[in-house]
This record gives C-alpha cells, sequence and structure tokens, in this order.
C-alpha cells in the first residue's frame, strides 16, 4: 500500500518533473511531507502564490514540459489565476495542485472554502478535484498530456486533505510517445503553388512558431528562398533578426515600417499565428470604414486581394479581421520543411522585393536613431541600446509589461528563441523578476536580466529573497519613472490630462540590500553599460535602479514612426 500523497509525487516524478513552485498550506501537508523524501523534486518555496505561477509558466515556456506550482486552499488558490490566465493566453504548459478541506467529513464548516475547481475551469485547458487515491495516476497523465498538447496552457488538480492521507495500490501511468499530426499533403501543395506564383510574399511568425526545431526550418527556408520575414511580439528571436530579411516586429499596432512592409506583400504567409495577440493586419472582405491608420489600436490593414495562408498546429481562430483562405494545419516545422522542399522541386520564383528592401532601409535607420542620445535620466532607445550591447547571444531578457516593452519588441534585436520572454497575450504586469528566476533555473549557465518598471517590480519584489536564499545568479534593471509610463502614455494619446498615475518610490538600493541582494543605482548615462556588464559577469542577485526619459513616448510612438513609414 501506498500513501495517495506519495503516489501523487512518484507520478510527477514519471513525468520528470524537476522543481514545484509555491506555499504550502495546512490542507498540503501531506503533499509537502512526501515531496521531502522526493530525489528528483526541488521544492522552490517562494512568497507569493502568483509568482510561483509565473516561474512554473516560464518553465513550461522555455522546456516544453509543464512547469508545476502549488498553493492550498482558499486565498491561496486564488492568488494562482492571474499565473493560469497567463499561462493559458501565453500557450505555457502549467500545472496548478491546490489543497483542500477534506471531502468526506469536515469540522470546520464553510471556513475558507470556495469552490475552486469550478473557479479554475474557465481558465485552464482541464481542472477536476481528485476524489480517490487510486484515480491519482490517470488524472496527473491526463493534465499534463493536455497541458502540453499544442496549444500548451494551464491545467489544475485539487487534492483534498484526506483524500491526500489515503491508502492506495496504485502505480503510477508510464507517459505515452505522441507525435504530432504532419499537414496534409493536398494542402501543402496549394501553399507551394501560391507562394511559388505570387509577386511579393512575407513570412510573418507569432507566438506558435517558437519552437527550437521551428526556429531551424524557417531559417533554412528564409536562407534558400529569400522570402521577407516579420515577427509579432511573441515570435521575436524565431529567426536571428540580424538577418538582412527581417523587415521588423510589429510591436506598434500600426503605422510602424514593418507595417509597410507587409502592405506591400500579396501573400502573407502567418506562421503560428494567435489570435491573443494583437493581429499585424487586417484582412478585410471590403472597404473598412472603421479601421484608420492613424488609430493606434488598429493594425495595418492590407490591400483588398492579399492572400493569407495560416500554417499552425491548429486551425485559426476566425474572427471579423482574420479569415485566411488556406489553412495548412499541423506539425509547423514538418509543414515548413514540406513546402521549403516542393518549392525547391520548381523553377525558381521570380519574387520582386524592391518594395521591401527600401523599407527595410529606413525601418533601420530609424531604429539606429536616439541609440547614442545619452541624456539622463536614460532615454529608451539608449537604453535598449546598450542591454543589447551586453547581452551575449544566447542571453535571456525578460520583460514586464509597461511602455518599455514597446521599445524592446521593436528596437531590441533577438539572436535566438526565447532569449526575448515577454507577455503580449495576457499582458500582466509583476512577471518580469518571475520569469528570470525561472529562466536561471531551466538555464544557470547562461545570462539573465529582468527588465521591469518600478510599477511591475513592486508587484513581486518580495521574490527577491527567494533568489538571494537559493543563491541565483541574475539581474534585475529597474526603469523608474515613479509612475504607471505605459498608462501615461496612452492617457496623452487620448487627449486627457496628467493625472492619476504618480507614486513614490522605495530606495531600491536599500531595498535590495535589506533582502541581501547588491543594490546599484545609475547616476549617469556613461554608467549605464558597464554597470549592465559588471553585474551580468558577477555572482549573485543585482538590482539596479535606472531613472527614464519617457517624455518623448507620446510624439515618437504615436505620431513620428508613423509620419515617416506613411511617407515612404
Amino acid at each position: 500500500m501506498t500513501k495517495a500523497s506519495d503516489l501523487l509525487v512518484r507520478a510527477l516524478e514519471q513525468e520528470g518533473v524537476n522543481y514545484v513552485f509555491g506555499i504550502p498550506g495546512e490542507e498540503n501537508l501531506d503533499f509537502l511531507d512526501s515531496l521531502s523524501r522526493s530525489q528528483k523534486i526541488q521544492l522552490i518555496l517562494t512568497r507569493h502564490e502568483q509568482a510561483a505561477g509565473f516561474m512554473a509558466a516560464t518553465y513550461g515556456r522555455l522546456t516544453g514540459k509543464a512547469g508545476v506550482c502549488m498553493a492550498t486552499l482558499g486565498p491561496g488558490a486564488t492568488n494562482l489565476t492571474t499565473a493560469a490566465a497567463y499561462a493559458q493566453l501565453g500557450g505555457m504548459p502549467m500545472l496548478m495542485i491546490t489543497g483542500q478541506k477534506p471531502i468526506k467529513s469536515s469540522k470546520q464548516g464553510r471556513f475558507q472554502i470556495l469552490d475552486v475547481v469550478e473557479m479554475m475551469r474557465p481558465i485552464t485547458k482541464y481542472a477536476q478535484q481528485i476524489v480517490s487515491g487510486d484515480n491519482i495516476p490517470s488524472r496527473v497523465r491526463e493534465a499534463l498530456r493536455l497541458a502540453e498538447e499544442e496549444k500548451p496552457g494551464a491545467v489544475h488538480l485539487e487534492l483534498p486533505e484526506d483524500i491526500a492521507a489515503e491508502e492506495t495500490q496504485q502505480y503510477p501511468v508510464q507517459p505515452s510517445m505522441v507525435r504530432r499530426a504532419v499537414a496534409e499533403e493536398k494542402a501543402v501543395r496549394i501553399a507551394v503553388e501560391r507562394i511559388a506564383t505570387a509577386r511579393s510574399p512575407i513570412l510573418v511568425i507569432g507566438a506558435g512558431a517558437n519552437r527550437k526545431l521551428t526556429s531551424k526550418v524557417l531559417t533554412q527556408l528564409v536562407d534558400d528562398f529569400a522570402i521577407p520575414f516579420a515577427t509579432t511580439q511573441l515570435g521575436k528571436g524565431v529567426i536571428d533578426e540580424r538577418h538582412p530579411l527581417f523587415m521588423g516586429c510589429t510591436a506598434l499596432s500600426a503605422g510602424d515600417f514593418v507595417h509597410r512592409a507587409i502592405e506591400a506583400a500579396d501573400l502573407i504567409i502567418n506562421v503560428g499565428h494567435d489570435v491573443i495577440e494583437k493581429p499585424p493586419f487586417f484582412m478585410r472582405h471590403g472597404q473598412r470604414e472603421d479601421a484608420s491608420e492613424d488609430d493606434p489600436n488598429n493594425p495595418v490593414e492590407v490591400p483588398e486581394g492579399t492572400q493569407v495562408i495560416h500554417i499552425s498546429f491548429r486551425s485559426a481562430e476566425v474572427d471579423p479581421v482574420y479569415f485566411p483562405q488556406l489553412e495548412v494545419i499541423g506539425d509547423i516545422a514538418n509543414a515548413i520543411w514540406q513546402i521549403k522542399s516542393g518549392l525547391a522541386e520548381g523553377p525558381r520564383p521570380n519574387w520582386d522585393f524592391a518594395r521591401m528592401k527600401a523599407v527595410k532601409k529606413h525601418h533601420d535607420a530609424n531604429i539606429a536613431k536616439g541609440e547614442d542620445d545619452q541624456r539622463f535620466p536614460i532615454y529608451p532607445q539608449y537604453l535598449v541600446a546598450q542591454v543589447r550591447r551586453v547581452m551575449p547571444d544566447d542571453g535571456i531578457i525578460c520583460l514586464d509589461n509597461g511602455i518599455y516593452k514597446i521599445w524592446f519588441a521593436r528596437n531590441y534585436s533577438a539572436h535566438s528563441s526565447n532569449t526575448v520572454l515577454l507577455d503580449n497575450a495576457l499582458a500582466s504586469m509583476g512577471a518580469g523578476l518571475p520569469s528570470a528566476m525561472a529562466a536561471h533555473l531551466v538555464y544557470p549557465e547562461r545570462k539573465v536580466m529582468a527588465i521591469c518598471g518600478d510599477g511591475g517590480f513592486m508587484m513581486n519584489s518580495q521574490e527577491l529573497e527567494t533568489a538571494v536564499r537559493l543563491k541565483m545568479n541574475l539581474s534585475c534593471l529597474i526603469l523608474n519613472d515613479s509612475s504607471y509610463g505605459m498608462i501615461r502614455w496612452k492617457q496623452a494619446n487620448m487627449g486627457f490630462a496628467d493625472w492619476g498615475l504618480q507614486y513614490g518610490n522605495p530606495d531600491f538600493v536599500k531595498y535590495a540590500e535589506s533582502y541581501g541582494a547588491q543594490g546599484h543605482r545609475i547616476t549617469s548615462s556613461a554608467q549605464l553599460g558597464p554597470l549592465l556588464e559588471q553585474c551580468l559577469n558577477s555572482e549573485g542577485v543585482h538590482l539596479i535602479d535606472c531613472p527614464v526619459d519617457y517624455s518623448e513616448n507620446d510624439q515618437i510612438l504615436n505620431y513620428s514612426i508613423k509620419q515617416l513609414s506613411a511617407a515612404i
């Protein structure tokens, strides 16, 4: 006979789980005791359940294996809901395990009891209460299968206290070997024909393409056939952005140079598109009167007659602005390989990319503008350039959510997949530092930097203690403007008065030191690069307080870029 909580740990070990992130409560103590005897799983005790969920989700994003987090019932479980939505929308595999009062008998009435399973169901792929220790092997296998299956996402299991203490004779289920289905040959053949006969195709790379093998075959396709490509924010780095055919990232919704390149195409090959992200272009049946190029909330419209090919693991979620004429559904890497092979069998296509190359020249010049502006507080373009200069090719930056995310998505050149971790799905604040901590656990030999606004950082700043306790090596760059800068930018753009979004901050150097981290403060632009380099190459946890100058955000992002790109 085996204790049910011991069986749960064995089932997780069978699945290759390395970490459980979270905060135990009274109802998790059987599971915690079982976990203490595991030789394969390390408990990462955090200071807030939300941060534990962010860590588990990022672990899942980087490995493809579900990250596991735990919390108690009631408030512990509710604290996981933001992270559940973060993983679900962002396509990150994650398993949440929460405790519950005994379900067979209880002496505490309804104290702390919520229907956590029903609460989790709308924001997960799977949510179940375990009602018998005998069910643990099948429930764990099914939960993890669904979490990791495309599109990946969050799953939830609730383990009541009395079920955890049960005895059972069951054994873990052996994970099955699963291969993704490949795209239909006929759909691939039609895609090849349309690409070969297009006048000027373009690849638009989205979140679903951010997989290692997909990156390899897409790079081969671009190299072999010289097809220009652009990315969404979640598609950054799938192909090295130093490539001469990189047209840019759709960091802005509309009116940027990259949108001019998309407009120049008569065929858009949309790879790994997910409607969770703001679409980088509008499709239309006829002239739209509600979509203006001057409206930053509306992406670019492609000319009528432009065809769209959807290549993804799942069929397109059709909405008023996205209804592709051809879908190639199956393993993306295999589909791209088939298309590349099909193109190689025919005559070399006669494409014309003169318009896109002209746009590219203006794009690159605009990206370089401001990189040497050494004003203080730090200018965003200069900041991005300095971070890119000190980060190695495989270095990982983990962005929280704020106005700087647009600057990094647009101006920071990603050299490989999953080296720019940002969230353009739920777009939650507070994920930057926990994401960096998870990245360090997965890749302890690589340089990792969290980049956070002061607002987002303070939402999970307590995890500095966790990072110090675990002797992590990472840097956290705080972009300090003493306000919620993204919302101030939107406020200015909408013509409202600058009001209600400014606050005070602690002394971040002393704050870091109070946790045992090393605190630094930028006092001149010349200091930025050397200090970043010093922190990245030193052991321990480093916190850098960097004042930033966002005064030109509204003019540049809402007006100047749109005017310059429209003139091409």
